[in-house]
């Protein structure tokens, strides 16, 4: 099993965002807490991936068109910090 932290700000994200969105998300942590974030290039939905440049480090699973989950491992103690849930730029 992985634990999975998130951050006081992504409480009052996940109530402004539409209730698919969040359920989308509870999938996503169901996933990722039960087989790890390697599971996730399984679904090709999440289109998971690794950053570059300012957030080098850090990894980005997609909930739908505009939103991605930013996310970073710590694999010593098998931890998946999810940093926010933001709008993808285009």
């Amino acid at each position: 099993m992985w634990r999975i932290l998130e951050t006081k700000e992504l409480g009052k994200i996940c109530k402004k965002l539409p209730s698919n969105l969040v359920k989308k998300y509870e999938l996503w942590k169901n996933i990722v807490a039960r087989h790890g974030p390697e599971k996730l290039k399984e679904f090709s939905g999440f289109n998971d991936e690794t950053l570059k440049g300012q957030r080098l480090g850090q990894r980005s699973s997609r909930l739908n068109l505009q939103y991605r989950v930013i996310y970073s491992v710590e694999r010593e103690i098998i931890t998946v910090r999810v940093l926010e849930i933001i709008p993808h730029k285009y």
